[in-house]
């Protein structure tokens, strides 16, 4: 049986790819410290897992849930806008609980794009936003962040560009994976471009809430609604990657394109997970507080490791990544990882994954224990 053309524009997604090579590695014996990817090690809020063992006994927990999710669930996740950005959202209406912000990336692409629409993709930026664009039959059309500029984009070079198929743009503030945060001007400044193009902007926004003083959302810029929408998850802001929780916000008449979409394709979230969901978003400051101590004693020791290769980086970038610059003259982004695989035991991932602009840089995840980075910078 040959396999739909679409399958020939994308490749194997490379953790999927070199984690196989590292599981080989330790299955030779070999002691890998997995600095690559950012699945958080730590344990999501302990009220969240008791309710969601609390619940499995109920017999409705096991029926099929609605398409639009608990209405609970909804109004946690306003609430949970409400109080952290200041963003008032309609439960009914605005928001839509995903099984991870990862499908909404799908979704979005599936309510909005036709065969030969273009995408605005940064370079860097999520392998993810290319590989689904080319899915869907559409264009992507990289636009560039770069470290002089903040890892912003930048307005006057896409006004150069030819944005006549533009339908889409994505963003990632806190960026991913550079760590880079938005001001809220940056922000005015690109709605007014997107209602100047009319293009929707999406903004996925799973990192706030780690090492970030300043939390921002895209829909904090009056009148955005009419051309953004936003996706959020609690994958890394209460350590629940594995239960699937995300969520897309915007206009009613953007949110209902993706339902059309979603209504399609599952059958609605696990009843538990969503209660549990619920708990998780109501925690309270200090749990933000405990979280942020972790990391930000993980990354003081990985600074040290990143001194020792002789990289410069930013102190003051958001979220659970280390993103940081080789010194003038090393080998390549994914010729120097492997050398530090090979050489030290260590996997780190290139800047390269991310877009051409990645080359010179890796990254370093913080989802690793404060230990095993301190073991990490004695093997050099």
């Amino acid at each position: 049986m040959i396999v739909a053309d679409r399958l020939h524009t994308v490749q194997e997604y490379y953790f999927s790819k070199k984690l196989r090579e590292v599981r080989q590695l330790v299955a030779d014996g070999r002691p890998i410290i997995n600095m690559g990817i950012g699945s958080p090690d730590l344990p999501p809020p302990p009220e969240a897992v008791e309710e969601l063992k609390n619940v499995l006994l109920q017999p409705s927990a096991h029926q099929y849930q609605s398409y639009q999710g608990l209405p609970e669930l909804r109004e946690a996740m306003t609430t949970f806008y409400q109080e952290r950005f200041d963003v008032k959202l309609d439960a009914k209406t605005e928001i839509l609980p995903l099984i991870g912000s990862k499908e909404g990336i799908m979704h979005i692409s599936l309510a909005f794009l036709n065969v030969g629409d273009a995408v605005l993709i940064p370079n860097p930026g999520y392998p993810t936003y290319t590989s689904v664009t080319k899915l869907v039959g559409a264009e992507p059309l990289m636009y560039n962040l770069r470290e002089e500029n903040g890892w912003l984009p930048n307005l006057s070079e896409l006004e150069q560009m030819d944005l006549s198929k533009v339908k889409l743009m994505w963003l990632s503030y806190p960026n991913m994976p550079t760590g880079a945060t938005i001001t809220k001007q940056a922000m005015k400044d690109l709605v007014a471009f997107a209602k100047a193009h009319d293009i929707l902007l999406v903004n996925d926004n799973p990192y706030s809430f780690v090492l970030n003083d300043n939390p921002t959302s895209i829909l904090q810029v009056a009148g955005s609604k009419e051309v953004a929408l936003e996706l959020n998850s609690l994958s890394k802001t209460f350590n629940m990657a594995g239960w699937r929780v995300g969520m897309v916000m915007g206009s009613h008449k953007h949110v209902l394109a993706v339902l059309k979409v979603k209504s399609n394709m599952d059958s609605g979230m696990f009843y538990g997970i969503q209660k549990g969901a619920v708990t998780a978003l109501n925690s309270g400051k200090a749990w933000f507080d405990q979280l942020d101590e972790i990391y930000a004693s993980r990354r003081n020791v990985l600074f040290q490791l990143v001194d020792k290769l002789g990289c410069t980086y930013d102190k003051n970038a958001a979220g659970m990544f280390v993103w940081a610059k080789l010194p003038a003259g090393s080998k390549p982004s994914e010729e120097f990882i492997d050398k530090v695989l090979y050489d030290k035991d260590i996997f780190i991932a290139p800047g390269t994954i991310f877009g051409s602009n990645g080359e010179g840089y890796i990254r370093f995840s913080l989802c690793v224990e404060k230990e095993k980075i301190e073991e990490a910078l004695k093997r050099f």
